[in-house]
């Protein structure tokens, strides 16, 4: 997605409000739920929070804690809102189901794993990590998603089915990446201070295991069920077990 196609944290809060008005007007059953995560909102990163204390807390001492938090976190960090606002038009732009940016933030359980992340890092980088590692564990056991705090994850990225989605410690995501369901990326335990990069635009089938100080270039693929142990150039597609290469935009060296 270019740069000038971004809509500002402003104009996706907008198009949010109409979209839970008209759906509200349509539906009244479905109203009280709009109003409590949209409505009862005066921005995008309340609303954000009120998804995250919903959706990781079991009970409303847990709901109230992590949506107070998350407020924290955004009320400091604006960037965090605006990185959401990059999650949530990636994922309307790449995923042909949703048509509208709302059933994303009501229904998509992988894009609130990210958000808790951003908040879950946020602490780990202000050395507060054993909050930032419960938000972590309260996403493993509610959500099926574990992304360490200390990874490095990039905006417009799209957590697709969002299960069985395990992104380990010191791990980097670049922007525009796709994840599908069962996916591992982590370290080996003889490289613990080595761990893969993930570049810009990179599309991840279900039930790949990425190991290792490795590099997925940009643009790259990576087959259903592929296990990846060495570097994949950008633009190539690894498929197998153990993944080999195929249709690269360049001959690779042997």
């Amino acid at each position: 997605m270019a740069a000038d196609e971004i809509a500002s944290v402003e104009s996706v809060w907008r198009s949010l409000r109409q979209e839970a008005e008209a759906v509200t007007a349509r539906d009244p059953v479905f109203a009280a739920t709009v109003a409590r995560s949209i409505l009862d909102h005066t921005g995008l990163g309340s609303a954000i929070a009120h998804q995250i204390g919903q959706r990781l807390g079991t009970s409303e001492a847990d709901r109230a804690r992590f949506t107070r938090v998350a407020n924290e976190a955004f009320a400091a960090s604006p960037d965090l809102v605006e990185a959401a606002a990059r999650d949530l038009q990636g994922i309307v732009s790449r995923d042909p189901a949703p048509t509208a940016l709302l059933p994303v933030l009501l229904n998509f359980k992988g894009f609130v794993a990210l958000q808790a992340w951003r908040v879950a890092n946020w602490l780990w980088r202000r050395d507060r990590t054993d909050l930032a590692l419960l938000l972590q564990s309260a996403s493993s056991e509610q959500l099926a998603i574990s992304i360490h705090p200390s990874a490095s994850v990039g905006t417009s990225v799209f957590l697709d089915h969002a299960t069985g989605i395990v992104v380990g410690a010191l791990v980097s995501v670049g922007d525009e990446v796709t994840i599908l369901q069962n996916v591992t990326i982590g370290r080996k335990p003889d490289e613990p201070s080595r761990a893969p990069r993930i570049g810009r635009g990179v599309f991840i089938s279900s039930g790949v295991t990425i190991l290792g100080d490795v590099s997925i270039g940009e643009d790259a693929k990576i087959g259903a069920g592929s296990v990846v142990t060495d570097d994949v150039p950008a633009g190539c597609t690894a498929v197998g077990v153990p993944a080999r290469l195929t249709n690269c935009p360049e001959p690779v060296p042997a």
